[in-house]
């Protein structure tokens, strides 16, 4: 059964585009015409076209060879067919955060669901090894434009940079002192509708790049905030940083 997410759907005027929450454990974006997509997404990553993204909650003991496989038997249950991307995380959706602004005709929604149990600096082989409780930084980057190739590289890229922004500015460290730069499994979807003139490039120099950067960066933050509480890091997030459990 789907429930209406009334308060996304107010607040996302991109035409077509409806949110919903399914069985309390999937978040689920429908798309009346088809999204022009790039992503890492865990199913359905090759996947050039979707009408369907959905974002399901697993268990925090979760232990699977083939997610994908079960995220595709989850898509088949709720009938969405073959045009579906999916992501997976421990982090309840219900807590999804979204970050929506516009510019000169162009609109951006950035939703994010965070978990920092499983933070990690980059390059930092020590932090894979030794951050082993679930966690992921999911974003879905969507985008009332018609976008190239290129641009959804660029937006790709874009989004993880302002991901990066958000982590680091959070003052979040690792148990050695690392600052985090994200989680071990992050992953980003970059959806547009196609509609509208053609834009080559989402760098950080173009408003579409602006846009992406800024509604990313938000909701990041805004997810690491509501995260940390949770897992309870007692006190606001300081500049000078917080160190997460083992």
């Amino acid at each position: 059964m789907l429930e209406e997410l009334t308060a996304f759907n107010a607040n996302v005027p991109i035409k077509g585009i409806r949110f919903y929450l399914a069985e309390e454990n999937t978040f689920l974006i429908v798309s009346l015409r088809e999204l022009k997509v790039f992503s890492s997404a865990v199913m359905g990553g090759k996947q050039r076209r979707v009408k369907f993204i959905l974002h399901h909650t697993v268990g925090k003991n979760y232990n699977s060879d083939n997610p994908a496989e079960d995220l595709a038997r989850l898509a088949k249950k709720m009938n969405l067919g073959e045009q579906v991307l999916g992501l997976m995380t421990a982090v309840d959706v219900r807590h999804t955060v979204m970050s929506f602004d516009t510019k000169k005709g162009l609109a951006v929604a950035s939703l994010c669901a965070v978990g920092m149990n499983n933070a990690c600096s980059i390059g930092d082989i020590a932090a894979h090894t030794s951050m082993v409780a679930p966690g992921t930084i999911s974003i879905v980057v969507l985008i009332d434009g018609n976008m190239s190739r290129v641009a959804m590289v660029n937006a790709l890229i874009t989004a993880a940079e302002a991901k990066t922004m958000a982590v680091l500015q959070s003052g979040i460290r690792l148990p050695d002192g690392a600052p985090a730069t994200g989680t071990t499994n992050d992953v980003i979807v970059i959806a547009c509708t196609g509609r509208g003139k053609p834009y080559p490039h989402a760098g950080a120099a173009t408003d579409l790049g602006c846009l992406i950067g800024r509604t990313v960066c938000r909701s990041v933050t805004q997810g690491i905030n509501d995260n940390v509480t949770a897992i309870g890091v007692d006190g606001p997030l300081k500049p000078a940083g917080v160190v997460l459990p083992n």
